[in-house]
């Protein structure tokens, strides 16, 4: 991560919309995401259990995040019948201890099995 990174937690409820349809929709949509300035990544969520789904969204900086809040896709989001009670939550990274915790990967693209953090528990 980057200091200058923010993040977005973008949480709704389907409204007449089953889940597998929304997964389709992600998919056919999940490319144009790809051509949003100043957007890092984005992990889709989905809790069936609870009809709440998502994303969320690693930024170069708040910036950039309060213009596609702005934007167009944003804005489609919130008047999409199909979805509702949209929330949007932002959040500062804290960039040492982030930077401590995150991942690298020397030699392998598999992750580590449990007991090779055994000492760190």
């Amino acid at each position: 991560m980057q200091p200058t990174d923010h993040i977005q937690i973008v949480t709704f409820r389907l409204n007449g919309l089953d889940p597998e349809q929304y997964e389709r929709h992600c998919e056919a949509v999940a490319p144009a995401f790809t051509e949003i300035p100043g957007l890092r990544a984005k992990a889709w969520i989905a809790d069936a259990r609870t009809n709440t789904y998502g994303g969320v969204y690693a930024w170069e900086s708040r910036e950039a995040m309060e213009d596609y809040v702005g934007g167009p896709v944003f804005g489609g989001l919130r008047s999409n019948p199909a979805m509702r009670d949209v929330h949007t939550r932002d959040f500062g990274v804290l960039e040492r201890p982030t930077r401590i915790t995150r991942r690298r990967y020397a030699s392998s693209a598999l992750p580590l099995a449990p007991r090779d953090l055994a000492w760190a528990m």
